[in-house]
C-alpha cells in the first residue's frame, strides 16, 4: 500500500490526519524554520491522540548544520521519554557535505529507532555520495525529497531517477496533488503532505477532506 505522511504540529492535525485516512504523520513546530524538534509535552499529546506512527523531528534551529549537540541529543532522550518512537533528522557540513559524525551521534541516541533522513538532501553537495555515506547507518529507511531544494516542480526528474534507492523515497517539499500521476507512474509510493492538506497555510489546521483526496488519489493512481 502506498504511503501518506502529513506534516502535523499539534495533536488536533494528528488526528485530522488520521481521520483523513494517512497512515503516518510528521510531528514538527515552527515552520517559519522549517520544521523543528516539538516539545515532549506536545509529543506525549500527538502519541495519545492518534494510533498512527509519529515520526519527530530533531533539529534545534534553521538550516542544517547540527548546532549544540549535546542539547541535540538531550532532546531526542526527551522525547523518546516522553514516547516517542520514530524520528526525522539529518545534517550538513559548511560545504554541503553530510555531518557524519553529527547524524552518528544522534542515531545513536535514538536506539535503533526508524528515522528518515529528511530535506537535508536536496541541499547537499552531491546527492548520491551522501546517499552512500549514511548507507550504513541503523534504522534508517527513507529519504524525504523533493529532488531539489526548491520543490519538487524543479525536482520530479530527480525523483523519478533515484525511485530504485534502496532506502524508500518519500516524495514531499512543495509536493501537489498534480504530480502524483506522473510519480506513482515511475514506481514512487510514498508521499508527505503539508501545506497541500492545509487551506490557509501554516497557522491553520490540517484539513480532515483534504487528506481525505489525497488518500484517495493515491489510491486510485496506485491500485
Amino acid at each position: 500500500m502506498a504511503l501518506l505522511e502529513v506534516i502535523a504540529l499539534d495533536a488536533w492535525d494528528a488526528v485530522a490526519a488520521q481521520e483523513g485516512g494517512a497512515d503516518r504523520v510528521e510531528l514538527v513546530a515552527d515552520m517559519t524554520a522549517d520544521g523543528l524538534s516539538p516539545s515532549p509535552a506536545t509529543a506525549a499529546e500527538v502519541r495519545a491522540a492518534v494510533d498512527l506512527p509519529v515520526r519527530v523531528m530533531l533539529r534545534l534551529r534553521a538550516g542544517f548544520a547540527p548546532g549544540d549537540l549535546d542539547a541535540l541529543v538531550s532532546t531526542a532522550q526527551r522525547l523518546r521519554d516522553a514516547g516517542a518512537q520514530e524520528f526525522v533528522l539529518g545534517f550538513l557540513t559548511p560545504a554541503g557535505t553530510v555531518d557524519l559524525p553529527a547524524v552518528t551521534r544522534i542515531v545513536e541516541a535514538i536506539e535503533g529507532a526508524p528515522w528518515t533522513f529528511h530535506r537535508a538532501i536536496d541541499h547537499a553537495a552531491d546527492r548520491k555520495a551522501l546517499r552512500e555515506a549514511v548507507a550504513g547507518l541503523p534504522s534508517l529507511d527513507a529519504f524525504l525529497t523533493a529532488g531539489a531544494a526548491t520543490g519538487v516542480d524543479d525536482g520530479i526528474d530527480t525523483l523519478i531517477a533515484e525511485r530504485d534507492a534502496p532506502q524508500r523515497l518519500l516524495a514531499g517539499g512543495g509536493l501537489r496533488l498534480d504530480h502524483l500521476p506522473r510519480l506513482t507512474a515511475a514506481g514512487i509510493d510514498a508521499f508527505h503532505a503539508g501545506s497541500g492538506v492545509r487551506h490557509g497555510g501554516w497557522d491553520t489546521p490540517v484539513d480532515v477532506e483534504a487528506v481525505r483526496r489525497w488518500r484517495a488519489a493515491i489510491d486510485d493512481l496506485s491500485a
